[in-house]
């Protein structure tokens, strides 16, 4: 499972600094719009403003970025979250969401991505997909027991991550998604974060139930329709059935 599809290659990493820097403020503008402006309170912007400071956002777009969703900053521009549901090609299911300040204009760019893919269609299928909340952590050394961890920060589920799959992780230190009910984000951030974890991602998400098979090929073509959708200055995530 994954956060993203393809975790071990983040687009965000890809990217043009600009778009690197956008993406990053409308998520800091809709965390601080959901959980509210203060970090130690709000796991998903404390997450992404760590994600901002390592992308050498400034202080200023920080703070804009923040004050916008809080509602209390001078640009009173309403930030619309639209999921977008459908195909890549190979019938590979995903979820695509975006944070735009025009639909109008956006849903139809979005469309003539999925038309450009081949066999990119749009369609409900969110019923392939588990909704979970999803938190990102290492911490240093080896040998830590996940599972332990798992079940005393409160998650369902764990799946190991290395530098080599995740490259938010440092060499060297033992890291995990920890997938926990969608209401509980919140506070298994907030115990790995007392408990000597870093947390990197924070977030609610969808995970694909089942995987479509896919040679090397497949895979490619697969990779190159979902990267033209990631690269789309709104599209914040690209939820996939893609090991």
């Amino acid at each position: 499972m994954g956060r993203q599809w393809l975790h071990a290659k983040r687009a965000i990493v890809n990217l043009k600094k600009g778009q690197v820097v956008g993406k990053l403020v409308k998520e800091i503008t809709v965390a601080a719009k959901l959980g509210g402006p203060d970090p130690e309170g709000n796991a998903r912007l404390f997450a992404v403003l760590e994600k901002a400071k390592k992308a050498s956002v400034t202080r200023d777009a920080i703070e804009r970025a923040i004050a916008k969703g809080a509602g209390v900053g001078g640009d009173k521009t309403a930030m619309e979250h639209v999921v977008f549901e459908g195909y890549a090609p190979h019938k590979v299911p995903l979820i695509v969401e975006v944070y735009t300040d025009n639909h109008q204009r956006t849903a139809p760019e979005i469309r003539v991505l999925f038309k450009k893919g081949v066999l990119g269609q749009a369609g409900g299928n969110k019923f392939l997909f588990d909704h979970v909340g999803l938190v990102e952590a290492h911490r240093e050394g080896a040998g830590v027991d996940l599972e332990g961890v798992a079940i005393e920060a409160g998650a369902n589920d764990f799946e190991p991550l290395t530098h080599a799959q995740n490259d938010d992780i440092p060499e060297g230190h033992a890291g995990a998604r920890f997938i926990t009910e969608r209401t509980a984000v919140h506070a298994v951030s907030t115990w790995l974060k007392q408990n000597g974890w870093s947390v990197i991602t924070a977030e609610i998400g969808y995970l694909a139930k089942n995987y479509p098979e896919l040679d090397e090929a497949a895979r490619a073509e697969v990779g190159e329709f979902l990267q033209q959708l990631e690269d789309h200055d709104d599209v914040q995530r690209v939820w996939a059935a893609v090991k």
